[in-house]
């Protein structure tokens, strides 16, 4: 018998989720799974659940929440036997919905079962985790507007979450229309590019911006590398264009969106900058160092995602 912790951050998302908690318990329970249930008071407590998850023993935790909670649990179990098991119930899911998993609502009540049920029979699989200034991230890291962005909403009131949608993309224009971009040194393995930049994010999946955009759209998982994408430009007019091109995937061929792939890198500016880490704020600076940490992570993701993997394999 398989040992899971399922770890519910409360606070997540449109509507609290915690009343349908118990309705996943049978599906995992049928799947020969023995569950324990704990929800988070905050994202130290959740990474701090997670960890002692690890120690103590546990197959897996099952983390409800959105992509913050998500990087969160990540980052506590990274180099552990315990694997991350993501059951989407946040304002925003770019891991789940890349996976093809159905996020939680009132309306989709039952899809934390049946996103329960999908995950119960997989193996393990191995996936690489970023560091940003040695804290780890398991979708982006970010520098410029779209870290000035979250600085500016979170934490959020579950009341502007039912406006999640909007609500960023206006906070975006706001602060576009006061951002005049950076001047970025970077270093990419061997690669050196200097320039004016509105944002620079380090990727390790394939969706951006709420998962309304493809940014890269050939990345893997677990081969070792991360897309570096540089956004030129300086003004309000810049950023929307961008915005624009990401949706309609035509960043990839402009001359204003720059890709370099990286084990490692280095961006430095003379100005302080934002930062954040799937989709969480964290503290800025005027140096960020990017690692990737190969394969550091065990998830349970559906069989129909493995092609987001360079090497499926079975743990």
């Amino acid at each position: 018998m398989r040992k899971g912790l399922l770890l519910y951050n409360p606070a997540a998302g449109r509507y609290p989720v915690a009343r349908f908690v118990r309705s996943i318990l049978r599906p995992l329970k049928a799947a020969d799974w023995q569950m324990d249930v704990a929800e988070t008071l905050s994202g130290t407590h959740g990474r701090q659940a997670a960890y002692q998850a690890s120690c103590e023993g546990y197959d897996a935790v099952f983390a409800i929440g959105g992509d913050g909670t998500v990087g969160q649990v990540a980052s506590g179990l990274m180099e552990t036997e315990t694997a991350l098991a993501v059951l989407p119930a946040g304002s925003t899911n770019v891991w789940a919905i890349e996976q093809g998993q159905t996020p939680f609502s009132w309306w989709k009540w039952w899809s934390l079962r049946d996103n329960a049920r999908l995950l119960a029979e997989v193996p393990p699989q191995r996936v690489d985790v970023g560091q940003c200034n040695d804290r780890p991230f398991l979708l982006w890291g970010g520098i410029g507007l779209d870290a000035q962005t979250i600085h500016r909403l979170e934490p959020r009131p579950r009341l502007a979450k039912y406006l999640s949608v909007p609500h960023y993309f206006a906070t975006t224009v706001w602060e576009a229309a006061f951002w005049h971009g950076m001047d970025l040194r970077v270093w990419a393995d061997e690669k050196e590019v200097e320039g004016h930049y509105l944002l620079a994010v380090a990727t390790n999946i394939r969706h951006y911006v709420g998962g309304m955009a493809v940014i890269s759209p050939d990345a893997f998982l677990d081969d070792g590398e991360m897309d570096l994408w540089l956004l030129s430009g300086n003004n309000l007019a810049d950023a929307l264009r961008h915005f624009f091109d990401m949706v309609a995937g035509r960043h990839l061929t402009s001359d204003q969106a720059r890709c370099l792939r990286f084990h490692s890198a280095r961006i430095e500016s003379n100005a302080p900058f934002s930062i954040q880490v799937d989709g969480e704020p964290m503290l800025g600076g005027q140096e960020a160092t990017l690692k990737i940490k190969h394969r550091a992570l065990k998830v349970l993701m559906p069989e129909d995602a493995y092609h987001l993997l360079k090497t499926p394999n079975a743990g």
